[in-house]
């Protein structure tokens, strides 16, 4: 577990993404696909390219979007609604594709 811890009203929380805390960069982080140098800005380019490297969508949860490769025991689990794909799930992906995608600043 990574973050900063914020005190605030007599509370301590951890914030996991510190620079997403109240905007506090303002940069957006975006996920690229390396070999076309393509930024993924929906759920249906980013299965095009998951699809060309092996993995297969479940079904199984109505609220998520899943992909497991058969080679692995790895699962993507990412949120129905892309508005809510954050950098922790992009980062997910960059770890179980090496060398395949990349999380940028934009």
């Amino acid at each position: 577990m990574s973050g900063v811890w914020v005190f605030k009203n007599g509370v301590v929380r951890l914030v996991e993404n510190p620079g997403d805390f109240n905007g506090a960069t303002g940069r957006r982080k975006v996920l690229v696909h390396l070999s076309s140098d393509e930024v993924i800005t929906s759920y249906a380019s980013l299965e095009r390219k998951l699809y060309s490297l092996g993995w297969e969508r479940y079904y199984d949860d109505p609220d998520l979007l899943q992909y497991h490769k058969r080679s692995t025991v790895h699962l993507i689990s990412l949120p129905k609604d892309f508005n809510r794909f954050k950098s922790m799930h992009m980062y997910d992906i960059v770890v179980k594709n090496r060398n395949e995608f990349e999380v940028r600043d934009m």
